[in-house]
């Protein structure tokens, strides 16, 4: 099977070892701070303005004024000498941040064959999300491929591990009007989703289509040109998806750890997650998001209303055995 190596220089490219590494040490403490949401690695802003100072940025669901703050629950200027930076980003869900699916008068939530990436999609039991991308499995390279496959979240396929493998998936998804006459292929594997406290690294999963059902193309993006790129601060980066169409953003953080709420109180940690400025809505999960190269860099799958919390693309096709592109 393909694997993808993945270390600080592709986590963090731009990253001196001292900040990585104190963010590592000390990020399960942050993370125990009542208000945090999550911990990763970028730039500093001084009243809304990026300094540029590369530091270990603290999420919070909401800032509150230090003096109200118990002295154990405060995040210090500084951790090893590295300094740190608080930022607001309210709560954090996969799939749809207010918890109800969002409707764009341009959203692709219309039947398509060959639907293509970023048109509804899901499994026969949720709402909708977005088809990611076309794909195939890694270990037939080079060879004649047996089966192929939509790529998307485990919660719009899998319905956060609550489907059975074979189950169908309908291509519009159910909230769109897609019935059982819109089959588009069955669920093929999951990666289970942990919420226990271990660190999650994708949301993802596959649907095994007919060659002439899927095509790799996204819409209005075209085709992906490389597996997967190392993504740097403030990097712009592109997907396509069910609500919002075609959006950019620009990433804020990498290597971060994030809590993500899954609805009836269940939260799953995820690590090593890209996360942008807002670039998504309801429905968008399951995106697949490029840089402006149209090389892949990650599969959108939670957010809140300030920020979207994005896999790394390279895990994604690691743990489900796929490619994407022959590059």
């Amino acid at each position: 099977m393909h694997t993808f190596e993945i270390g600080r220089a592709q986590l963090a490219p731009e990253f001196a070892e001292a900040v990585y590494d104190t963010k590592e040490e000390r990020e399960e403490e942050l993370l125990g701070r009542n208000n945090v949401v999550g911990v990763g690695l970028g730039n500093k802003f001084t009243d809304g303005v990026d300094t540029g100072e590369r530091c270990i940025q603290v999420f919070v669901d909401h800032k509150v004024d230090v003096d109200m703050l118990p002295v154990k629950d405060r995040v210090p200027k500084t951790l090893n000498k590295q300094p740190t930076d608080v930022i607001a980003v309210g709560p954090i869900f996969a799939g749809e941040p207010t918890g109800a699916i969002a409707v764009s008068p341009q959203a692709l939530e219309g039947r398509r064959r060959p639907a293509m990436g970023g048109d509804s999609v899901g499994h026969y039991q949720i709402t909708a999300g977005t088809a990611g991308a076309g794909c195939y499995d890694a270990e037939i390279m080079p060879g004649i491929p047996r089966r192929y496959y939509i790529l998307s979240n485990n919660h719009v396929l899998a319905n956060s591990n609550g489907a059975n493998i074979g189950d169908p998936i309908y291509q519009p998804g159910p909230f769109d009007g897609g019935t059982a006459d819109d089959i588009i292929g069955r669920l093929a594997r999951y990666v289970p989703i942990t919420f226990d406290g271990s660190c999650n690294l994708v949301d993802a999963a596959l649907a095994e289509v007919d060659f002439r059902d899927f095509t790799r193309e996204i819409y209005y993006q075209g085709y992906v040109n490389h597996n997967y790129a190392p993504v740097n601060i403030n990097d712009v980066v592109q997907k396509t998806g069910r609500t919002t169409n075609f959006t950019t953003g620009r990433v804020l953080s990498v290597n971060a750890t994030v809590n993500v709420n899954y609805g009836s109180g269940k939260v799953a940690k995820f690590c090593k997650q890209i996360i942008t400025t807002t670039m998504s809505a309801g429905g968008d999960s399951g995106s697949l998001v490029l840089d402006t190269d149209e090389n892949a860099i990650g599969l959108l799958f939670a957010g809140s209303t300030s920020v979207t919390i994005i896999n790394n693309i390279g895990y994604v096709q690691s743990l489900l055995g796929v490619r994407l592109t022959e590059k």
